[in-house]
């Protein structure tokens, strides 16, 4: 079993650890639940925190940050540009710098193509400015700023990709998506390969679903590796060459998170088999709402999905 976590170079030539710690504690806030997290979690090995404006909580993540000792050039560190700031991105990369209270963020990342007004809190529609292209373009300009290292999408499909990548100087470091064995994204995951984009994968153990946990494979797998089901799961996506950043405020999962073993190609054909069965390729967040995800719709945003979720 290895717990030391490999780094994955990205396309400008920084390095991103591979197994980071995910800070959506599943409410806005958080506060002392995710500075004791982000703490603890820095204590036993993580070295990459993602966060987001969104979230809430980027002050106590500073505070974890600073409380833990371990020097900054050390931590990887993420945070996201939300929908209501695609207008105005040098001043909210500003704000989420003031509150991290650090001099430098690693990577930023345009939360999701959408944009809202903030005046109206009404979602503005793919064409309609900001466009996900000229909030791109307003992100390529905080590189000049030398206050943050790398930029990067999240929940970006091949179909915005296709619309943002012929306007871009820069091409994102990386993709944040759901991704688990029940949503494996390998035709993204492919796509992203060819265009110089590494996958992050949020959500990498799909919210400990029986569907996945009790699958014979994983099972398998496991047992004769002589490890936890968690393990089997990281070492799938470092076998991909996938970032995956699960959370967990049990003290426990997060070690178990944290370590990884080094599965077989046959290892890896059965998990990415998993999603096969009838009904089991889907996702497993709770924001598909009939047919449309924050405003847009599945079509709009690219993915193959019913209203359910479930992919089609």
């Amino acid at each position: 079993m290895a717990t030391s976590v490999p780094s994955f170079r990205l396309n400008n030539g920084t390095t991103m650890p591979a197994i980071g710690i995910g800070c959506w504690m599943g409410t806005v806030g958080g506060a002392d639940d995710v500075r004791e997290m982000v703490e603890y979690a820095l204590k036993i090995g993580y070295r990459h925190i993602d966060t987001a404006w969104a979230y809430k909580n980027e002050v106590d993540v500073g505070k974890a940050i600073r409380n833990s000792g371990i020097p900054r050039d050390q931590i990887y560190l993420v945070t996201k540009l939300v929908d209501l700031h695609h207008g105005m991105v040098q001043e909210a990369f500003n704000i989420s710098l003031k509150q991290l209270g650090v001099d430098y963020i690693d990577l930023y990342l345009m939360h999701w193509p959408q944009a809202k007004d903030p005046k109206t809190d009404r979602t503005l529609q793919p064409s309609e400015s900001p466009t996900f292209v000229e909030t791109w373009k307003a992100m390529e300009k905080l590189l000049d700023t030398g206050k943050v290292k790398s930029i990067g999408v999240s929940n970006f499909s091949p179909k915005n990709l296709d619309i943002l990548l012929p306007h871009a100087k820069v091409v994102p470091v990386t993709n944040q998506v759901e991704m688990h064995p029940l949503l494996p994204q390998l035709e993204l995951l492919e796509y992203c390969r060819t265009k110089g984009i590494v996958i992050t994968a949020y959500t990498p153990v799909a919210r400990g679903s029986p569907d996945l946990f009790e699958h014979a494979s994983l099972k398998k797998i496991s047992a004769r590796l002589k490890c936890e089901p968690v393990q089997v799961i990281m070492g799938w996506f470092i076998k991909k060459g996938v970032v995956a950043i699960p959370k967990s405020a049990n003290r426990t999962r997060l070690l178990q998170n944290l370590t990884h073993v080094n599965i077989s190609e046959e290892d890896e054909a059965e998990i990415d088999a998993i999603h096969k069965a009838p009904g089991m390729h889907r996702s497993v967040l709770d924001y598909h709402v009939d047919g449309k995800v924050f405003g847009w719709t599945h079509e709009q945003l690219g993915w193959p999905f019913n209203k359910d979720g479930v992919v089609v």
